[in-house]
């Protein structure tokens, strides 16, 4: 079939944030009929990195493919995966030298071919290679085998990942930004047919600060001097976002946007 349904979660943080996705993971690929799943795994390991034991429990959650980002190179054994498994992916405009792969794509059984791309931005970030330049040449290489491209852009500014689908409007099917772990309210499909996020949001505990624990959080800001880093624990939500894509054009069709179990607003 030439529409493919997607999911893609929000950045994993800690046993919490994983505990979510192997309870609420399955029911949601069973909802959403999805036929793909990519998940944010650079914080699983207590907020930062990611084990191959972690990369393992996530993979048979349901998931095809880990993204990371800047917090993925915090813990040696996730260099560890990054060498052993091609479907676990690393920021692609990193300096050439470190291990890992910025791309893969993915065969489903039908024969249908799903790219994901993975880029990291540069504002209030580690000043790394330009990866507008690093989706070019990607993208030069990935549309020879499919037009279906999905992107995890890990980054800060929210100027920064705007600019980045506009620019790949119309080339990518999809670029959802990560790293912030605060899902925003802009999906929307652009007019070149690019599904568009500013943040998908975190997986794990929202009584938190961005999943740490707020006392340690607060005390940073106030004292403005380093302190352990320490889990937030309570309040455990799964955000992701969900793509219908024609595989055919490459276009996307629907973007949703998932909090699961859905936040209590105020009146």
């Amino acid at each position: 079939m030439p529409v493919k349904n997607l999911l893609m979660v929000g950045d994993i943080v800690g046993e919490t944030g994983l505990k979510m996705l192997q309870e609420r993971l399955p029911s949601l690929i069973e909802q959403y009929s999805a036929d793909f799943v990519i998940v944010n795994g650079e914080n699983t390991y207590e907020g930062k990195g990611l084990r191959p034991s972690d990369a393992d429990t996530i993979f048979k959650c349901g998931a095809h493919v880990i993204t990371s980002g800047n917090h993925v190179w915090e813990r040696w054994q996730s260099k560890d995966v990054l060498v052993n498994n091609r479907n676990v992916l690393r920021p692609l405009n990193y300096p050439r030298e470190n291990v890992g792969f910025g791309y893969v794509i993915h065969t489903l059984p039908d024969g249908v071919k799903i790219a994901v791309l993975n880029l990291q931005g540069r504002t209030f970030m580690s000043p790394i290679d330009c990866p507008f330049r690093a989706a070019d040449w990607a993208l030069s290489r990935i549309e020879q085998e499919t037009k279906t491209v999905i992107v995890d852009f890990h980054a800060e500014a929210t100027a920064e990942k705007m600019a980045m689908g506009w620019y790949l409007d119309g080339r990518a099917s999809a670029v959802v930004g990560t790293h912030t772990h605060v899902q925003t309210n802009d999906a929307r499909i652009l007019p070149g047919g690019t599904a568009f996020l500013t943040d998908v949001g975190m997986t794990g505990p929202y009584d938190s600060v961005i999943g740490m624990k707020k006392e340690v959080a607060i005390r940073r800001f106030i004292t403005q001097t380093p302190h352990k880093f320490e889990m937030g624990q309570g309040d455990g939500r799964l955000s992701a976002v969900y793509l219908k894509v024609d595989t055919d054009s490459g276009q996307a069709r629907a973007i949703e946007t998932i909090s699961s179990p859905e936040f209590v607003r105020s009146r």
